[in-house]
C-alpha cells in the first residue's frame, strides 16, 4: 500500500534511538495504522539497539526497571494461566519473539513443551542461560507443529505481515490456538497521547492495530476470533514512557491518572491500551 491509498494520521518521533520522525498513515478498509517510510529490513536491527529496550534485557538499574520486572513477573503466570485454560493438558507451544524467555521458562514448569524464536542476539544469549534456548527464525519447524502459538507485543514488530501470518498457518495444528497480545491506539491513553504516545514506538511498530482490523486479518485466514481480554497494567507502564517523552520526566502519579483513567474509560468503551486476541484454527 502506498501513501496515496492512505490517509495521514499523525507524525511521531523515535523517542528511543534515532530521534527521526515517521508518519503513520490509516488504512480506512482495515482500520488499522501503518508506519511509514518503513526501514529496510537489514536496517532495522538499529532501532533496537539501545540499552533502554527494555524487553531484550533483564536490567534492574532503575526502580522503572525493577518495577517492570515485578510486573512482568506477574503477568507471566497469568498468561501461562490463560493458555493452560485452554487445553485439558499441556501441549507444545511455540512462543514468537519471545525476548529473554520468561514466559516460557513459566510454561515448561507447567509441564509445557516449549519452542521459541527471537531474532535479537542478546536476548537469544540470556535466554540460552536461563536453560530455555531460542531459535532466530521458526523455518526449522515442520508443519503443524504447535497446539498453541504466542506472540507478545510482537505482531507490530514484523516486517512482513502477510508472510508471518502464513508462516503461523503453517506451524499450527488443526484446533490449535493462536494468542497475540498488540497495543491498541483507540484507547484513552492514545488518544490523550497522540504522538507522545509511547505505544506507536516508531518505527520499532511498524503496524497499529484496532480491535475491528484484528477480527478481519485473522478470520480471513480461517482463525476464527473466540475472545479478547484487556491489559490492563499496559496503561500504566505506556503512560508512564509518554509522560517522559512528552515531558522529559517519570511523572508517576500523571501517569498513574491517566492510566487509571484509560482503564476506567474502557471499562466501558472496551477499548483498552492493550489488548489480548485468543484464535482458534478452524482448518481440520
Amino acid at each position: 500500500m502506498n501513501r496515496e491509498e492512505s490517509n495521514f494520521f499523525l507524525e511521531c518521533k523515535d523517542h528511543t534511538v534515532t530521534g527521526e520522525q515517521f508518519k503513520l498513515y490509516l488504512d480506512k478498509e482495515r482500520d488499522m495504522l501503518i508506519t511509514l517510510p518503513k526501514p529496510e529490513i537489514q536496517d532495522l536491527e538499529k532501532y533496537y539497539q539501545s540499552e533502554d529496550y527494555i524487553s531484550h534485557t533483564d536490567a534492574k538499574r532503575s526502580f522503572f526497571e525493577k518495577a517492570y520486572h515485578i510486573v512482568k513477573t506477574y503477568a507471566i503466570a497469568r498468561k501461562v494461566k490463560l493458555i493452560s485454560s485452554l487445553s485439558e493438558k499441556p501441549g507444545r507451544i511455540l512462543d514468537i519473539g519471545a525476548g529473554t524467555g520468561d514466559f516460557l521458562i513459566h510454561a515448561k514448569n507447567k509441564d509445557w513443551i516449549v519452542e521459541g524464536v527471537e531474532p535479537n542476539e542478546q536476548a537469544r544469549k540470556l535466554s540460552n542461560q536461563k536453560g530455555v534456548e531460542l531459535k532466530k527464525d521458526s523455518s526449522e519447524y515442520g508443519p503443524q507443529t504447535f497446539d498453541v502459538i504466542t506472540m507478545w507485543h510482537v505482531l507490530e514488530h514484523v516486517p512482513d505481515l502477510k508472510a508471518q501470518i502464513e508462516e503461523i498457518k503453517r506451524l499450527l495444528k488443526p484446533e490449535g490456538h493462536l494468542i497475540i497480545a498488540v497495543p491498541n491506539y483507540k484507547s484513552y491513553d492514545a488518544v490523550y497521547y497522540k504522538s507522545f504516545w509511547a505505544a506507536y514506538d516508531v518505527p520499532r511498530h511498524l503496524w497499529h492495530f484496532s480491535k475491528k482490523s484484528m477480527k478481519a486479518i485473522f478470520e480471513k485466514e480461517n482463525l476464527d476470533l473466540k475472545k479478547i481480554k484487556p491489559m490492563k497494567f499496559d496503561s500504566f507502564y505506556v503512560s508512564l514512557l509518554s509522560e517522559k517523552y512528552k515531558t522529559g520526566k517519570m511523572k508517576y502519579l500523571k501517569a498513574i491518572g491517566i492510566g487509571l483513567l484509560s482503564n476506567l474509560k474502557g471499562s466501558f468503551s472496551k477499548e483498552y491500551s492493550s489488548h489480548i486476541y485468543i484464535f482458534k484454527n478452524n482448518m481440520k
